[in-house]
């Protein structure tokens, strides 16, 4: 008795995770508030830092995940309407903030570009494989200490030393935390939707 494998289906670059999904303006909608609501969601779960006026939060791993799963305009748009949502008022930055007046705001701006940036990335296949993966992980995490930290710096007078001490050093590990799971979650996803093809 003989047993052909499955057959795996092809899975060509230029698609991000999201394009799996039936095309429509009415899907394209839905993806841009759902990733900017997850990425509310995930903010909310902080842990304080001492010394520092930013939390430890979900809200930076939801931002890169939304801009790789969802491509760079999605991810753009998605996170856009999460920072001028929590602008206008909606409690969903980081500790249920709002408002563009408080010294962490320069992440959330970082947030914006790094999901354009990984979701373009992903868009080269730069989310399926482990360590392609990882270093998608590690530029998009880069891109919001580049912006956020020295916005920091000008929102508290705080020097740049002393602004990297408190809002990159600390959040180091927690990152490489981050960056693993979206190692392992990614290039999965892609395996499984592969198969089922």
């Amino acid at each position: 008795m003989s047993t052909a494998a499955a057959p795996v289906r092809t899975l060509r670059t230029g698609t991000v995770l999201a394009d799996l999904l039936p095309s429509s303006r009415v899907r394209d909608l839905a993806l841009v508030a759902g990733g900017a609501a997850l990425t509310g969601l995930a903010a909310q779960l902080t842990v304080p830092v001492p010394g520092s006026p930013v939390p430890v939060s979900g809200q930076t791993f939801a931002a890169l995940l939304v801009g790789t799963a969802l491509g760079a305009r999605r991810g753009f748009l998605a996170l856009a309407l999460y920072a001028l949502a929590g602008m206008a008022g909606v409690p969903w930055f980081a500790e249920a903030a709002s408002g563009y007046a408080m010294p962490s705001f320069g992440y959330v701006l970082g947030m914006l570009l790094a999901a354009t940036v990984v979701g373009a990335l992903a868009r080269r296949g730069a989310d399926r494989s482990v360590l392609r993966t990882a270093g998608t992980m590690v530029l998009g995490s880069a891109i919001i200490y580049a912006v956020g930290v020295p916005y920091l710096a000008l929102a508290t007078g705080m020097t740049l030393g002393q602004a990297v001490a408190a809002g990159l050093t600390p959040f180091l590990i927690g990152d490489a935390l981050k960056a693993a799971l979206a190692m392992g979650a990614l290039p999965a996803a892609w395996k499984l939707v592969g198969r089922k093809g």
